[in-house]
């Protein structure tokens, strides 16, 4: 059996490697080629690095604050210290991705000690009841389980210890 097995392997490469090509089409604008080569077309590893733009940094860092203004009540002193945290939060997570896109790696370290960075400057800034309601929130939109959660039956095929 493992012999066929193996011999069936070189036999289906084969095959496939002699059959037709399909070229696959889609309508394409008047003056565009209707049929994409690989030397036409760039690859994401091809492109430039993105920059930040610095409108959409802005708007997403006064949305955050908009919205945890709301939501934890902050006085208008907390709200200015918070927007600036966001904003360098932010742009410096878009300055890691565009600068180590291609080490998923480290930029994967890098956004977590951003994060972690800017979970102590907010916890500087707010009251410790803020802190505890903006941490609950962060840990359910997160999937982290609470403490009680995590106390409960074991899940299956683990046994319960006995």
């Amino acid at each position: 059996m493992i012999l066929a097995l193996a011999a069936a392997a070189p036999l289906a490469a084969q095959a496939q490697a002699q059959a037709p090509a399909v070229a696959r089409t889609k309508a394409k604008a008047p003056g565009q080629p209707a049929i994409k080569t690989k030397a036409q077309g760039l690859t994401a590893s091809a492109l430039p690095p993105a920059a930040p733009t610095p409108a959409s940094a802005d708007a997403r860092a006064d949305a955050l604050t908009a919205n945890m203004q709301q939501n934890l009540g902050l006085s208008p002193q907390q709200t200015e210290k918070v927007r600036a945290i966001n904003q360098r939060g932010i742009a410096a997570v878009e300055n890691a991705r565009a600068r180590y896109r291609t080490d998923p790696r480290k930029l994967q370290g890098l956004v977590e000690g951003i994060g972690q960075s800017r979970l102590e400057a907010l916890k500087d800034v707010f009251a410790p009841a803020q802190f505890d309601k903006y941490q609950r929130k962060r840990e359910e939109k997160m999937g982290v389980p609470n403490v009680q959660g995590a106390q409960g039956t074991p899940p299956p095929g683990l046994g319960t210890g006995e």
